[in-house]
């Protein structure tokens, strides 16, 4: 209401023709957001029936794993586009891997021009998929959709080709509800290695700079704060992510020929690791850096419900729960090679290597963060360990301009989306591609949304969507690309 009153011209016309022209306004306007919403619910059936197709094609773009998949989720995307029949190209496409000779994996790529003034957006998802892991672990096969309890179960039910779901669903409305001739720009950059890295990203930008750039980018790979409530994320925490080598011997030796006098490589790695944290679990690292940010209040109630903490385990980290997920810097160790329990013998091992993974605080950058970490486990190498560092990875973190328009026509979307008033929150994980987006694209406002809640379990065993939360998903967006097809791009 508030809106349409400031855009009458008062200058010019009378009270009478203003109360007439602000009538016919609300009419125009509630008869487009009804069809919006009626399309919206008409088409959730179909958007679940093509989500599950998506979710049985096990799309991993690790090495190792068959990249025949990857291209099979790509074709499969790409088939789903072109039954749009809304954009000028779709294409599957790649890029090179820079300084390498190898190309990344496949993309879906489309785009629509905008018409008389309007603005273009971009919708980002990825179609690739984490591995399953053990799934003697899952309670129903990993690339079997199944619903049980109003959940979607299956690896990538919510991570995320959800996602590319919620892009297709609502432009499918938007055709439903407008017409296939609206005006809205609207581009689609559906990745195909986001799990594995996005090694290929960046040139991707640059190979495809014209056609992806606009002035909206939703990157659909997100979360909300529960199941109810839908969430803008204002804020990404960084990450580095390395392997490390720990040697102290040049072969195996007995350990009880030898025991008691020479170091093991895996004693030294136990020694080196402790050394990252201090008593309270807080990481212990000189020259990892905090954001001073406030946090809603989160109990630690919740934090057991939603991470599935016993009560028998404490929390580690020191101030408000929120504030060491989303402003701190955290260290993981997420792998290690070791002799495993099964070919355990009494052997002094002279090599374990481990991967570290590491979410770095907003306002530090990536490589910053991993100097100090490496400059750390150096100076604290036990008994002249000798270490070697290889395979970096970097992700800057991402805080979100809130000054532009987008932003608040996206918070008003979700509040006519999901009935709830929208809330802004940071996130502990990272989307490092984003400090591309921002590079390459800097006067383009970023949206960060996302369709899991914090039961979803993205990465672990039993994935899983909930369906509500999809079906709100599929309508906020819709009704924020009606709300940017009324938009002037001066306005």
């Amino acid at each position: 209401m508030r809106e349409l009153q400031e855009s009458w011209p008062r200058e010019v016309l009378g009270v009478s023709i203003g109360k007439h022209l602000k009538i016919t306004r609300m009419t125009s306007e509630l008869t487009r957001k009804d069809a919006v919403r009626e399309a919206a619910a008409s088409g959730i059936p179909a958007a679940l029936a093509d989500l599950g197709a998506l979710v049985r094609i096990p799309s991993i773009a690790f090495p190792g794993f068959d990249g025949a998949e990857v291209q099979r989720s790509a074709e499969a995307v790409a088939a789903l586009v072109e039954g749009l029949e809304l954009f000028d190209s779709v294409q599957i496409t790649r890029a090179d891997i820079p300084g390498t000779d190898e190309a990344g994996q496949p993309a879906v790529l489309a785009a629509r021009a905008a018409r008389n003034g309007r603005p273009t957006i971009l919708l980002y998802a990825h179609h690739d998929v984490q591995p399953a892991g053990d799934e003697s672990l899952w309670e129903s096969a990993p690339f079997e959709p199944t619903v049980r309890d109003g959940r979607l179960y299956g690896r990538g039910a919510a991570d995320d080709k959800a996602g590319v779901m919620a892009h297709i669903g609502a432009l499918r409305t938007i055709k439903e509800a407008l017409g296939a001739d609206f005006d809205l720009g609207v581009t689609l950059f559906i990745e195909g290695e986001e799990e594995a890295g996005s090694r290929s990203f960046a040139q991707f930008l640059a190979d495809n700079a014209e056609a992806l750039r606009a002035d909206v980018i939703v990157v659909a790979d997100s979360g909300n704060w529960d199941a109810r409530t839908p969430a803008l994320t204002v804020s990404l925490r960084g990450n580095t992510r390395f392997t490390v080598k720990i040697r102290t011997l040049d072969h195996a030796s007995h350990s009880g020929m030898f025991g008691g006098a020479v170091p093991d490589a895996l004693m030294a790695t136990v020694k080196l690791l402790a050394t990252l944290w201090d008593e309270d679990g807080a990481v212990a690292v000189a020259g990892l850096t905090e954001r001073d940010a406030a946090t809603p209040e989160y109990s630690e109630e919740t934090l057991r419900d939603e991470a599935g903490l016993p009560s028998g385990v404490s929390p580690i980290g020191r101030g408000a729960i929120l504030s060491r997920i989303w402003n701190k810097p955290s260290i993981t160790v997420t792998g290690i090679d070791a002799p495993s329990v099964a070919n355990a013998s009494n052997t002094l091992s002279p090599e374990i290597t481990v991967v570290i993974s590491a979410r770095v605080a907003p306002g530090q950058p990536a490589r910053e963060a991993y100097a100090a970490i490496e400059g750390h486990l150096r100076a604290h190498a036990p008994f002249g360990a000798e270490l070697t560092f290889l395979d970096q990875d970097y992700g800057d973190a991402f805080l979100v301009d809130t000054g532009g328009w987008a932003v608040g026509t996206a918070l008003e979307a979700m509040h006519e989306g999901y009935g709830v008033e929208p809330v802004q929150i940071g996130v502990g994980g990272s989307i490092p591609f984003i400090a591309d987006l921002v590079r390459d694209f800097p006067s383009a406002q970023i949206l960060v949304t996302g369709v899991e809640d914090p039961h979803s379990r993205a990465h672990s065993p039993n994935e899983s969507l909930h369906l509500d939360t999809f079906r709100h998903a599929v309508l906020t967006e819709a009704l924020l690309l009606e709300k940017l097809d009324a938009r002037t791009t001066d306005s």
